[in-house]
Formats: C-alpha cells, sequence, structure tokens
C-alpha cells in the first residue's frame, strides 16, 4: 500500500473512510474510486467541464441508498462551481466540475455516475453534441445493439454528421455527434426526434421511438429525448452505479465490431493497457445540421 493510500489523500483530496466499500461484487473502495477518477480525469475532462452535471450520489455504496443531486448543497468539495440559469419559472444553481480536483471531490462525496447536459455554461441554449441512446428490450441481443448502432451511423452520414460510439456500461450504445453551436434547442431536438421517428417509421420490427415499455419487447428504444435544453447522458468514462462496476467507454466504430456487452469496460480494467483515444477526432471535427438535412427531415430551423 502506497503512503498516499495510507493518508487517504488523492490529488490533494483527503478521502474520508478510504477503505470503504462501493461497488461489493468487485470490493472497490472508495480510495480506488478517487484513483480511477484520477487516471480518468485526462480522458473524461474534454467531454464533462465547464458543462453543467447531474451526480448520482451513492455515500454508502451502489448497494446503499443513492440519490440524485443537480443543485448545490452541503458537502460539495474543491473543483466544484454553481451558475444560476434562468427557467421556465424561477432562476436555479446547477452544478458543474472544473479539473481533476472536481473528479477526485466527487469521488470524496460517493459520486458513482455524472450526468452532463448537451450544451456549455458559456453558451447553454446552443448544444455542441446529438446523442442517441440505444436502448435494447431485455430479449434483445447485443449484436442487434451493434447493428443498430452502425445503422445509426449510416443514417447520420448521410445527413452529413459524423458520429462516435459509446457503450453505456448497462446494455445500450450511445451514437454521439459533435456539432458546431450554431443551432438552439429546438431545432435540434426537432431534428433528433425525425431521425428517431423515421427510422422507427422505416422499421417497426426493429425499433421504436416512443418511451412506452410495453412496446419495446424484441425491439431496441431510439432514446433521442436527451437532445433538449435540461436533458442529460452519460459522460463518458464515467462510472455507473450498476453491478460489475460498468463505466460508460468511448469506441471506434471498429473497435466496437469486437466488442461483447455494453458493460465490459470497469473501473476495474479500464485503464490497464494503454490506448490510442478512440474520439481523437471528435474535438477537431466542425459539423452542424445543414440545412438540406433540416430539409429532407422537415425540420423549421
Amino acid at each position: 500500500m502506497s503512503a498516499e493510500t495510507e493518508s487517504g489523500e488523492v490529488h490533494g483530496v483527503r478521502i474520508s473512510h478510504p477503505d470503504r466499500i462501493l461497488f461489493p461484487e468487485q470490493g472497490i473502495t472508495k480510495i480506488e474510486l478517487a484513483h480511477y477518477m484520477e487516471t480518468a480525469a485526462d480522458w473524461m475532462l474534454p467531454y464533462l467541464e465547464d458543462r453543467f452535471v447531474s451526480l448520482v450520489r451513492c455515500p454508502e455504496g451502489r448497494q446503499k441508498q443513492c440519490f440524485f443531486q443537480r443543485h448545490a448543497g452541503a458537502g460539495l468539495g474543491e473543483g466544484f462551481r454553481e451558475l444560476d440559469v434562468k427557467g421556465s419559472k424561477e432562476r436555479e444553481k446547477y452544478l458543474y466540475i472544473t479539473g481533476t480536483k472536481g473528479l477526485v471531490s466527487a469521488a470524496q462525496m460517493g459520486v458513482l455516475e455524472f450526468h452532463i447536459w448537451g450544451s456549455r455554461i458559456d453558451d447553454i441554449e446552443r448544444p455542441d453534441r446529438l446523442v442517441f441512446d440505444l436502448d435494447p428490450g431485455p430479449d434483445v441481443p447485443f449484436t442487434e445493439v451493434k447493428n443498430a448502432a452502425g445503422e445509426m451511423r449510416d443514417v447520420l452520414d448521410a445527413l452529413g454528421l459524423r458520429s462516435f460510439p459509446m457503450l453505456t456500461g448497462g446494455k445500450g450504445i450511445h451514437v454521439v455527434a459533435p456539432l458546431v453551436r450554431r443551432h438552439e434547442w429546438p431545432v435540434v431536438k426537432a431534428f433528433a426526434a425525425a431521425v428517431a421517428k423515421r427510422m422507427a417509421d422505416e422499421m417497426p420490427e426493429r425499433y421504436v421511438a416512443k418511451m412506452t415499455k410495453s412496446i419495446r419487447k424484441s425491439r431496441i428504444f431510439i432514446d433521442y429525448f436527451r437532445n433538449d435544453r435540461a436533458s442529460t447522458a452519460i459522460a463518458p468514462y464515467s462510472p455507473r452505479a450498476r453491478a460489475g462496476a460498468p463505466v460508460a467507454w468511448p469506441l471506434s466504430w471498429k473497435d466496437l465490431g469486437r466488442t461483447r456487452a455494453a458493460n465490459e469496460m470497469t473501473v476495474k480494467n479500464a485503464f490497464v493497457k494503454e490506448r490510442p483515444d478512440p474520439w481523437a477526432e471528435y474535438r477537431e471535427l466542425r459539423q452542424s445540421l445543414k440545412a438540406s438535412a433540416l430539409r429532407a427531415l422537415d425540420v423549421e430551423s
């Protein structure tokens, strides 16, 4: 055991109860989660920093009581900030994170999941990402989910958007397209809805675009509802508060083909081997919703 572990400090953040087990199946402790966040920071922060975040906190571990937090409260550590946002009725303070210390502080707070807005704090009305969550019914094999991700990629390609896949750490896959911040939320949401509904209309035996759980059997729900102002999606490289300590894991399209399950990457194995950044081109892309694509889907801009 290192001196740092003995002292219960990671990246300058004191970790109380460092040996508390947060994932009982693997025996993953609080300080191990803090070390994961420190390691993941360089990969995770480009997608999470300066973006409102909602937290799933499980102070006693994932097997005990957890709660959702998106506003300021007691016990926030270093690296957390808050900002007033005007809502439909009143102004509210929302949370965002800066720096590695913020991620390690989150581990100290028992945060097991990070869910991010689709826009950044300097322009919350214009999203910079488009997300489709492919959520399979319980009887749909993962091979079908991978095929669905490929079909979504092809549909977006035809509309002028390159996209990137991410394992959710659950059963599904997110297909994410970066955007230039040109259109406001209503246009982006309408575009996402039109894509999902068209796929569901053309292949009703495979896809649904409605939340109703009773119609999802043997099909994949194309969840486009995350493309809204205050809606969130799991952050890349975020742990999940689930059995096995899985993480949301970005992939290249080539690597997706070799993947066996949406939860195969975990806090334990995520950074065991060095690897190239599968989303290296993500932040370099300059793409937006084209007028021709909006017309093709009958979306008003």
